[in-house]
């Protein structure tokens, strides 16, 4: 199939890093907006968009955008959905959504409604009175919003966060969409000295080190629509053949330090599972030992914070201590995730850019820093969000 509609949804703040990841991918007509980034492209697109999108969330096969005020009206363009073109006699397909500032707004009567109007639409096409759902998932995704509705099917299955390398992980670990998103922020390369001084579980340290080899991050797991008999097995081999291909393990090295000797363990587990343990190096050190033998590299981190942790005193004193430990280290950019709105002043030092992200559902900056850690370095902070997002949301 060619020419079809999807959508990712993502992180606020991450639109423009989607975009550019896609378009990298050879997706045609690529427009993002608040939370969400929409294109077209053929089955080849879809694939290579699950294995290899490092910041977005899923990817949904878009079938249809209208306004809805009733349930008839809702029911009639539903239906009105080619929904036999990817959902067999004996496959299953479940309803989700939710909808927000509409006149329909019980999202279980929604769900009812949007399933009901499936069944009659492929009760005409395949003479089928009984639909058995035994077959490939089809989850049904609707969106309502001012009246609004968006339907899709979602293509991904679990999230694309989950790579399959992160069975275990320590407490409040951060989403590898955000970590790989900050990495990509840091303009980090093969070749420059890189470091997690808080690395916890290894999510940043691991994206890191899987960007640096260009190893796709879906390789390790499986989609939902490989099992659709809509979209051919052979989509998904050559997909997976070219990333493959792609991989570069020559050598570079990237670090993660914890204080906790549990999770620089951790870390060294989840690089193995992740394949990419050859690269990673993971030991326990306190920030104040953190004293590299390179003039300069590239720090991105998540220290525990407040919500996270850490109680907000102890917090505040590990914001201190960071920015002492790291002023020693000029040559040194960092790119620190928080959700403290005080960081700066803590740090001891304003970020010469600020760019609003989300991990879950708290509210962080991105504090970055890339013009040198002298003291008393005048500050030059700037907020920014990607192209089609709302700065004051994102």
């Amino acid at each position: 199939m060619s020419n079809i509609k999807y959508v990712c949804p993502c992180l606020f703040g991450l639109e423009s890093l989607v975009a550019d990841e896609l378009r990298q991918l050879g997706a045609a007509q690529v427009a993002s907006e608040n939370g969400r980034v929409s294109f077209t492209g053929g089955d080849d697109v879809l694939a290579r968009a699950n294995i290899n999108l490092r910041c977005a969330e899923r990817v949904l096969v878009q079938l249809g955008e209208f306004e809805a005020k009733s349930f008839d009206a809702l029911f009639e363009q539903v239906k009105a959905l080619e929904w036999e073109r990817w959902i067999g006699r004996e496959d299953s397909f479940p309803v989700t959504g939710w909808s927000l500032n509409s006149a329909l707004h019980s999202v279980p009567d929604c769900q009812a409604i949007i399933k009901k109007a499936v069944v009659e639409r492929l009760h005409a096409k395949y003479g089928i009175a009984w639909f058995r759902e035994t077959g490939a998932n089809h989850r049904i995704r609707f969106s309502i919003l001012k009246d609004t509705v968006s339907v899709s099917l979602d293509s991904s299955g679990d999230g694309l966060h989950k790579r399959g390398y992160r069975a275990n992980a320590n407490e409040a670990p951060l989403k590898e969409t955000l970590a790989a998103a900050m990495i990509k922020l840091s303009r980090y390369g093969r070749g420059t000295p890189f470091c997690d001084p808080f690395c916890g579980s290894g999510t940043i340290p691991i994206e890191a080190a899987m960007l640096a080899m260009n190893m796709a991050p879906g390789l390790n797991r499986r989609f939902a629509a490989e099992s659709w008999g809509a979209v051919e097995t052979s989509v998904w081999a050559e997909a997976r053949a070219e990333a493959l291909s792609r991989i570069d393990n020559s050598p570079f090295t990237v670090s993660g330090y914890d204080i906790d000797p549990a999770a620089a363990a951790l870390t060294l587990e989840n690089a193995k599972k992740a394949g990419v343990g050859t690269h990673v190096t993971a030991s326990a050190q306190d920030i104040r030992q953190f004293s590299p033998a390179e003039p300069r590299g590239i720090i991105v981190c998540n220290p525990p914070f407040g919500e996270r942790m850490l109680d907000i005193h102890e917090a505040e004193a590990l914001y201190r201590v960071t920015g002492q430990v790291l002023a020693k280290f000029p040559g040194w950019n960092a790119y620190i995730l928080s959700a403290d709105e005080s960081f700066e002043t803590l740090f001891g030092r304003k970020a010469d850019r600020r760019r609003k992200l989300y991990n879950g559902m708290i509210k962080c900056n991105c504090y970055q820093y890339y013009r040198h850690f002298q003291k008393g370095a005048p500050g030059n902070a700037q907020e920014t969000s990607a192209p089609g997002s709302n700065a004051g949301q994102a």
